[in-house]
């Protein structure tokens, strides 16, 4: 459903285009004149603009280019009953997406239109997402040696074709590698479209994935382009892929296969011109083992699987990540950027980090917000981070990682009284990951 704003002097077209445009679903409002709509682009935001070319005061090409002058992502639509190839050539050149000629031949025709233009907007705004991302995007190492090897087979797997599976646990950068490939693959200009599985509710995922038909489901009042479809030309990168059901692991596998598919409820074929790139937390040996994951959807996912290493497994990496995310975080809140004192260094670098980057992140932004004086000390990091140091001798003997763990998990369910989702959003993990650790360490 896109915001569209209808300008024309005739208020029979005008009241025509906008009934055709609003019982499809849009949010419609409506100009008699170009005067009265350049009031409401200055005023409200629109995805779409259906404009009459000839009409008094502001006409309808100052208009187009008053649009795309002050506000480039708008679409537009240019409708006239003097229809010249001039003035659609002009129209054309200064951004429109289309030119009809009045009389309209019926209300499919701009209703079609307009679900094309939605469409366009919504791809341009995901590549502008996505260049910002990538562009926001940490460094995939600060030089620790764990991550020379991956660095080096993700740049060389990069130029080529090869379908990407990359492997690690909740937080360790696996959207933050999938970006990186992409901007040194051979389709950095195109598109970068990511979906998680686990996180868009499962009656939805495949009208999200594939697209959908208008009329394939209760609801569905107008036909919609899938993400997969958004990313032609690009990428498109599933996470969480072990979440994916039965059925859509099915539909998956023959898209990667034949490297086509089909919206909801729709027959057309469509060629899913896109790099693949898939990601999991979750042990796919033991799904594989229990028929969970098909075997066939595996081995077709991993053409070229790399495994992401945990945060404590590269060290090195903890100080120089805490001091880029400090600055990032202090941008966020408009503070300046404080000071990490020693105490609190060496707390960061010891910790276990079972959340791995995202979980020092929120460690570091609450420290951030409890700070009145420009320093992050250990008293401001959490109670079982700050104690992860002391907490290391066992007997005097060093503990492991997995005791540090436990520990840590088992405090903070302890002070959320068992409340699993405030646990997870604490220790900075996905709540599957928590399960997943409960199970693991007998917790549950």
């Amino acid at each position: 459903m896109a915001s569209i704003l209808v300008v024309d002097d005739e208020e029979g077209v005008r009241s025509f285009v906008a009934e055709a445009l609003e019982t499809a679903g849009h949010r419609v409002s409506v100009a008699a004149d170009g005067d009265q709509a350049a009031r409401l682009l200055d005023a409200r935001s629109f995805q779409l603009l259906v404009t009459d070319l000839r009409m008094p005061g502001l006409d309808g090409m100052t208009l187009l280019r008053k649009v795309k002058s002050e506000q480039p992502e708008v679409e537009v639509l240019v409708l006239t009953a003097h229809a010249t190839v001039d003035g659609a050539v002009e129209a054309m050149k200064l951004g429109a997406l289309d030119y009809l000629q009045k009389p309209l031949s019926g209300p499919d025709e701009i209703r079609l239109l307009a679900e094309r233009a939605s469409e366009r907007y919504a791809l341009n705004a995901l590549r502008t997402r996505a260049r910002e991302d990538e562009t926001q995007a940490l460094p995939l190492s600060h030089g620790a040696p764990a991550m020379a090897t991956v660095i080096e087979a993700l740049r060389k797997v990069a130029p080529t074709p090869a379908t990407l599976l990359l492997l690690g646990e909740s937080g360790s950068g696996k959207e933050v590698a999938a970006r990186s490939v992409h901007s040194w693959s051979k389709r950095a200009d195109g598109p970068f479209v990511a979906v998680n599985c686990a996180a868009v509710p499962e009656h939805l995922l495949e009208s999200d994935l594939f697209g959908h038909e208008k009329g394939a489901f209760t609801g569905a009042t107008t036909s919609r382009r899938g993400r997969l479809e958004l990313a032609a030309g690009g990428t498109f990168f599933l996470d969480e892929i072990a979440e994916l059901r039965p059925d859509l692991q099915v539909k998956l596998l023959r898209v990667l296969q034949e490297k086509r598919f089909e919206r909801v409820g729709g027959r057309r074929t469509i060629e899913a011109d896109v790099r693949w790139m898939a990601a999991t937390n979750r042990d796919l040996g033991t799904m594989l083992e229990s028929g969970a994951l098909r075997e066939d959807l595996y081995h077709r996912l991993a053409v070229f699987p790399v495994r992401l290493p945990p945060l404590r497994e590269r060290r090195e990496d903890i100080l120089p990540l805490a001091e880029t995310l400090l600055e990032r975080i202090a941008a966020e809140l408009g503070r300046s950027r404080p000071v990490l004192t020693k105490d609190a260094a060496a707390v960061l670098e010891q910790a276990p980090w079972p959340g791995n980057i995202r979980q020092l992140r929120n460690t570091l932004e609450r420290a951030m917000i409890l700070d009145d004086d420009g320093r992050i000390t250990a008293d401001l990091l959490r109670p079982e981070i700050a104690a992860a140091p002391a907490a290391a001798l066992d007997d005097g003997r060093p503990r492991t990682l997995e005791q540090l763990e436990q520990e840590a998990i088992r405090d903070a369910l302890r002070r959320h009284q068992g409340h699993r989702q405030r646990t997870a959003d604490e220790l900075g993990i996905g709540l599957r990951t928590l399960y997943d650790k409960l199970k693991r360490y007998g917790l549950g």
